[in-house]
């Protein structure tokens, strides 16, 4: 009981030290928030000072390696064959790794900024072939026209297509890429239904 009058007390003397200051009631009102933000700083400092430090894991950087597709280069090249390239190559890079493109090499026909795509097939075509004796000739047509191939001369004699068309076969084939099918030969502008009956057995790719 003698205890807690000697609380009571010791409150009564602060209370009246607190009002018996010679402050006013804004600079009382000051001081009371300058210690209550001294009080929180402290418990602060004492919080932070018994955390964990938290140690951030090092990133591992994961290397991706990039695509790669199959491309077969054929025709006028000095090594004809598969080739593997990096993803997003061009025609010029596949020639490139075959070894650039051989004497008489026709790069006129193929659109050497395209895009290549996996299993595609590269042809450079040539303007003249070797003939038996060691010469020169033009190039003889046998068979099926290759429609991937042919020089818009070769596919100007079909049946139906015309110098205009011709260019436009070879131009969409630039483009576009080898045609997949003879059928996306109707692709092209200005060859319909009926044009593409009388020339099917007569192209190939």
């Amino acid at each position: 009981m003698g205890h807690m009058n000697q609380i009571t007390q010791a409150f009564e003397r602060i209370s009246t030290w607190w009002f018996e200051l010679h402050y006013s009631r804004m600079q009382k009102r000051a001081l009371l928030i300058l210690s209550l933000l001294i009080l929180a700083f402290s418990s602060l400092v004492v919080v932070r000072g018994n955390s964990h430090e938290v140690v951030a894991r090092p990133v591992i950087p994961i290397q991706i390696s990039a695509p790669e597709i199959f491309v077969d280069v054929t025709g006028a090249v000095n090594k004809p064959g598969v080739y593997t390239m990096s993803a997003n190559s061009r025609v010029i890079d596949a020639i490139k790794a075959a070894g650039n493109s051989a004497p008489g090499a026709d790069l006129s026909t193929i659109n050497l900024a395209r895009v290549l795509s996996d299993g595609e097939q590269i042809f450079v075509d040539s303007t003249l072939i070797k003939g038996a004796r060691g010469g020169v000739s033009p190039s003889v047509r046998r068979g099926p026209l290759n429609i991937n191939r042919a020089t818009a001369g070769q596919l100007d004699s079909l049946d139906g297509i015309g110098p205009v068309i011709a260019r436009r076969i070879v131009e969409f084939r630039k483009v576009n890429g080898p045609f997949v099918s003879v059928e996306d030969l109707q692709k092209v502008s200005g060859i319909g239904a009926a044009k593409f009956a009388i020339i099917k057995s007569k192209i190939r790719v």
